[in-house]
């Protein structure tokens, strides 16, 4: 990367960090596109998830950073079972050997993440169970940040799961019909998630949100970026931008463009001579977020 891309790149993170009015509580990852990644370099379809194995654990670090408490990563679906068998090993050797590094990293224990597996985990291999249950197990007093790993799971599989619970317990005369609400629905889902999504974000381009935890995202209205780059190739601006869609569902757009312009002169030139952009704008200089034109696109 040249020196003037650079320089353009640290800019624009700047920029975006000093639009941010608040960060969601809960964000939820498609890592999409890793197959695609390996092919477009002549790589095998393993490379490419090995690659994006990478992504994912900056992705926490700027997690981490942001102060964002909750993160569900969808990373083989019900779907996915599907694929070649040869594939499918590389994968689950692959989150087996990253649930373990979740359980033994000192980053992890330090800032205090707790790791669960949700989805139909008894159709996975038992290498990979044994690494969710030595992962849940060595996490499980942590409390400040949650990191859910969706393994085995479809979204309509998990609420028909929900269903047949609820259901059973009606017919055993444990529960009576008029008293099902939402907090009834919620308890029987898997357990994993602690809030609602706040933002969906998805590399690769694709735009959809893949069956990915429709209760959850969906009843909370939940923001949904869509990004061009595929998951190895997914930087930390592309995931400041999904978080600015988050907050930019609300405000005034005309305002908010006048306050990116003002944002975007003092970041540039407090980049260039390597200060606080905070230092040029004063206390008002990263303003309310609102309207976004170029927000929520796969570019």
């Amino acid at each position: 990367m040249g020196r003037l891309r650079q320089f353009a790149e640290r800019c624009y993170e700047r920029l975006l960090l000093a639009e941010l009015s608040e960060t969601p509580s809960h964000v939820a990852v498609i890592q999409d596109g890793n197959r695609r990644y390996a092919a477009s370099r002549g790589d095998d379809p393993a490379d490419g998830h090995r690659a994006g194995a990478e992504t994912t654990q900056r992705l926490l670090r700027w997690c981490d950073e942001l102060g964002i408490e909750e993160v569900t990563l969808y990373a083989f679906s019900t779907e996915n079972f599907a694929r070649p068998p040869d594939e499918r090993e590389a994968i689950f050797d692959l989150a087996a050997e990253k649930l373990r590094e979740f359980a033994e990293s000192e980053q992890i224990q330090a800032a205090g993440v707790r790791v669960r597996a949700i989805g139909e985990t008894d159709r996975l291999p038992e290498r990979v169970r044994e690494a969710i249950a030595y992962a849940e197990q060595q996490t499980a007093d942590n409390d400040t940040h949650r990191l859910n790993v969706a393994l085995a799971y479809g979204g309509r599989t998990e609420l028909l799961a929900a269903a047949r619970e609820i259901a059973t317990r009606v017919e055993a005369g444990g529960l009576d019909p008029e008293d099902i609400d939402v907090d009834t629905v919620e308890a029987a889902l898997y357990d994993g998630p602690t809030r609602d999504v706040d933002l969906i974000v998805r590399s690769g381009g694709d735009e959809r949100t893949s069956n990915f935890l429709p209760w959850q995202a969906n009843g909370n209205e939940a923001a949904v970026y869509f990004s061009a780059p595929y998951w190895p190739a997914f930087r930390k601006i592309d995931f400041l931008r999904g978080i600015r869609t988050h907050g930019a569902r609300e405000g005034g757009g005309t305002r908010h463009r006048v306050r990116r312009l003002r944002t975007a002169v003092g970041v540039v030139a407090a980049t260039a001579l390597d200060t606080d952009p905070f230092d040029w704008l004063g206390a008002g200089g990263a303003g309310e977020t609102g309207d976004d034109p170029d927000a929520g696109t796969a570019d």
